[in-house]
């Protein structure tokens, strides 16, 4: 059975620490769809296109990863994609405490999706995309935290 991951976010933007986590992951899995979450009562600074784009981008030469935008239930689209496994990062205890309740709750949705958690490597702790934001909207130097890919 092929094993297929969906790493669901709102990558606004994308930054190096997703890309360590994601070619980590491509040893784990055989598929991982990049999912790009979309909530509507969410502001984002990136519109969905420009997000989906950076990720295609990235990835233009991997045939491991696919992008996909999507809405609702993230154990929901699993069902629609074929992804068996959920991956999330971790960085801290904060993001597990966060990240366990929402496991915990998606395997009540449905029993048949397992989240596998990855710790970042130590050098992408301090590494977020609501920090790049912060940067970004207050003219700092963005560029060594996302991709090159990543054109603001």
């Amino acid at each position: 059975m092929k094993r297929v991951a969906l790493f669901p976010g709102t990558f606004d933007p994308i930054t190096i620490g997703h890309v360590n986590l994601i070619e980590r992951a491509m040893y784990l899995f055989d598929e991982i769809i990049v999912g790009i979450g979309h909530n509507s009562t969410k502001t984002t600074l990136f519109s969905l296109d420009k997000r989906v784009e950076w990720v295609n981008a990235i990835y233009k030469n991997e045939s491991k990863v696919k992008v996909a935008p999507y809405e609702g239930l993230t154990v929901e689209f699993c069902n629609k994609v074929g992804a068996q496994y959920i991956l999330r990062g971790l960085r801290n205890m904060s993001d597990f405490d966060y990240e366990k309740n929402i496991a915990q709750m998606n395997k009540l949705v449905n029993a048949d999706v397992e989240t596998i958690f990855l710790m970042c490597d130590p050098a992408y702790t301090p590494i977020s995309s609501s920090v790049v934001r912060d940067l970004i909207r207050n003219g700092g130097n963005a560029a060594p935290y996302i991709p090159k890919e990543v054109v603001l």
